[in-house]
């Protein structure tokens, strides 16, 4: 049971005590939450209908969209509720879900990330050996491993702060529920509970961001072997994953580097990995990627040619 003392809510304070600022970010971010679900759907869609996109690192990055659309409804919807909220509250139960839910959704995203790093690995490193170890059984053995690895992420950070008494406040001096914001809340010495969620999820962040630059500095340093075609193409690919990967780890590496501290900054870096992130996502991988964007017009093709009724 969770020891919640007399608290069985918590009051989000928000982005800003402004009404007509309230109002003009539930416009904004409503746009944005939709722009993330119809853009990141779009990968989906056309990673799954398109014949030409049937490639382990399109699987993967449709497993990627699938994710961020998943990670940022943790958050997003309540936010937009709460703009024009009166009262911006949670119960204690519904807190924990959500924080279950971001840590979740974050370490898979963490995990399938070092996958797509491995499988460019492949690719481009060993590609005698690619199709052979990045079979349709392996590429689903891993995307399981990465489901996996994020829900023992997220149940270990749920199980450090699950019994934690709630006394005194119950104001959250943020627009979402996470560990470290509660933490500031209980009324108990939380200093060693801190420390062992900074060293799962801070470890967990800066191990996998140093992974992912490592595996992309040896593709990089391999790529001078190659011809000038393939060195253009190789690199196109991964630009876009090191973007992403910067995009993301970035603020969270920010955010575990200074547990102890929360201010007006702390939430901009949040709405910048839970919603920026995954709206630049698709945009990102579209625009950089040729085979991305032919696919894109032929799906655009066949629905125009459908809904005018041509075979």
């Amino acid at each position: 049971m969770v020891q919640t003392g007399n608290v069985t809510e918590f009051i989000f304070l928000g982005l800003s005590h402004n009404l007509k600022i309230q109002r003009i970010c539930f416009i904004l971010f409503l746009f944005l939450y939709v722009s993330i679900v119809l853009g990141n759907s779009l990968i989906v869609l056309i990673v799954n209908f398109s014949k030409n996109l049937d490639s382990p690192m399109y699987f993967l990055l449709s497993h990627f969209s699938f994710v961020e659309i998943c990670y940022s409804s943790t958050t997003s919807p309540k936010l937009i509720v709460d703009l024009l909220a009166e009262r911006k509250s949670i119960s204690l139960e519904g807190c924990l879900t959500q924080v279950f839910f971001i840590h979740l959704f974050g370490g898979i995203e963490m995990f399938v990330l070092i996958i797509m790093a491995y499988d460019r690995y492949l690719a481009i490193c060993k590609p005698l050996h690619y199709t052979s170890i990045m079979n349709p059984w392996i590429c689903s053995l891993l995307v399981g491993t990465a489901w996996l690895g994020g829900f023992l992420h997220s149940t270990a950070q749920i199980l450090l702060i699950f019994n934690l008494p709630f006394c005194d406040s119950n104001v959250i001096d943020h627009y979402f529920c996470d560990v470290l914001p509660l933490l500031e809340l209980a009324c108990t010495d939380t200093f060693f509970i801190g420390l062992r969620i900074v060293a799962n999820g801070g470890s967990l962040t800066v191990v996998s961001f140093i992974i992912l630059l490592s595996s992309y500095s040896v593709i990089l340093f391999h790529l001078r072997g190659h011809s000038k075609e393939g060195r253009r193409k190789a690199l196109s690919t991964c630009a876009s994953h090191i973007t992403v990967v910067v995009l993301f780890f970035g603020p969270c590496v920010f955010i575990y580097l200074r547990p102890n501290t929360t201010c007006y900054m702390d939430k901009m870096v949040a709405i910048f990995y839970t919603v920026i992130t995954p709206l630049l996502n698709p945009v990102i991988y579209s625009l950089r990627n040729a085979e991305v964007k032919n696919a894109m017009r032929k799906l655009w093709v066949r629905m125009v040619k459908q809904g005018m009724g041509d075979p």
